[in-house]
């Protein structure tokens, strides 16, 4: 089986529509961490519609415009199907590619761990258990400040919990939710918002 192949029976354990063009994108992707529109219109099937594979995408958070209305907060990137625009992968998700393209498979886990240890987080190997733990904490993707610490606290990591938010930004695994703002106030609380792609099957 090809590398597209293996990335296309991956993403098929939760992508059920557009599978083998998301997978010739995220191919190509994934060796410079972004593509443009005029390559994407070339890989895609001739079939499928261009803006429906781009926002499938983007809902999963794995293929994220570089334009912004304001902050590279995820909520904040502005999507738009046309020549010009750029599209990347955040850092975990080219882990979960990578992944992909050696064993077909879409493993959360081992992207999460490698993406931490390339990043140089002391506490990579926890990261995986860190990261299900802020999942089931979680409700529809959104986690609260408060939530996090909790959750860094049954790894007894509390005390990096600043440096430890910055490395979960940075690797891709989750963003701040200011859209989300009025909900943060009442809970009295940032809000987070987790990558989906790390939970395929939804969160427990």
């Amino acid at each position: 089986m090809d590398e597209y192949g293996k990335i296309e029976k991956a993403l098929r354990c939760f992508v059920h529509e557009y599978a083998g063009s998301l997978a010739r994108i995220l191919s190509h992707a994934v060796k410079k961490g972004r593509i443009s529109y005029e390559r994407i219109e070339k890989l895609i099937a001739p079939e499928d519609d261009i803006e429906e594979v781009l926002l499938l995408g983007y809902d999963w958070r794995i293929l994220l415009p570089v334009r912004t209305s304001r902050s590279m907060e995820w909520g904040d990137r502005v999507l738009i199907p046309m020549a010009g625009e750029i599209y990347e992968l955040p850092n975990v998700v080219k882990c979960l590619v990578q992944e992909a393209i050696r064993s077909g498979m879409w493993e959360p886990g081992k992207a999460v761990a490698e993406t931490a240890r390339k990043m140089g987080e002391p506490a990579w190997d926890q990261f995986p258990r860190l990261v299900k733990k802020l999942g089931e904490y979680a409700e529809g993707n959104r986690i609260t400040a408060v939530q996090i610490k909790k959750a860094c606290r049954a790894f007894h990591l509390q005390d990096r919990m600043d440096s430890l938010i910055a490395d979960l930004k940075g690797s891709g695994i989750l963003s701040p939710s200011l859209g989300y703002l009025p909900e943060a106030a009442q809970r009295k609380s940032p809000m987070y918002e987790l990558n989906p792609a790390l939970f395929p099957g939804g969160q427990d």
